[in-house]
């Protein structure tokens, strides 16, 4: 368990007002390993992808609902920044201050100069509630999806709505 990044996360929800439920498990490292132990918890799961364009110059979250076929193709049409390739541990430590397995929307707090994009799915506007590790995936956090919305204008990072399977959205 990574206890500083997880206080700085329920620090800044705090900050903003925003309530939240905890639920403790073992590390998961996939959505297979996952959806074991999130099939009691009501809330829209999310697979969080890290991305770099070919330059190295830009660095995308892409936040999917958990279950959602992904095709990194078809963003990379919609970028038109040619070749997506998933970004380094080291890029991930530097833009997000987060190892793998532990990606989360959470790590835009260590973004200091919000260079990281987020695209994300369509459907999670449909989500009353929504879930993310902590900045540590040894837990999930769920939060309302409206609060989700109000953290994310609240780190200043630039975002989208996809349909992450379609190159035309």
């Amino acid at each position: 368990m990574n206890a500083a990044a997880r206080n700085k996360v329920f620090s800044r929800l705090k900050q903003l007002n925003i309530p939240y439920e905890l639920y403790e498990h073992p590390p998961l490292d996939t959505i297979e390993i996952a959806l074991k132990y999130w099939k009691d918890i009501d809330a829209m799961h999310c697979k969080n992808l890290f991305f770099r364009n070919h330059k190295g110059n830009r660095h995308y979250l892409v936040i999917i609902k958990d279950t959602t076929p992904f095709s990194i193709r078809s963003l990379e049409q919609k970028l038109r920044q040619g070749k997506l390739t998933f970004g380094s541990p080291k890029r991930l430590m530097k833009y997000l201050g987060l190892t793998p397995g532990s990606v989360s929307p959470f790590g835009l707090i260590n973004d200091e100069t919000r260079h990281v994009h987020l695209f994300l799915d369509k459907q999670l506007q449909s989500a009353d509630q929504i879930s993310f590790h902590p900045n540590d995936n040894t837990a999930s956090l769920v939060l309302r999806y409206t609060d989700f919305v109000r953290f994310l204008d609240d780190t200043g990072n630039t975002y989208e709505y996809i349909d992450p399977s379609s190159a035309n959205d």
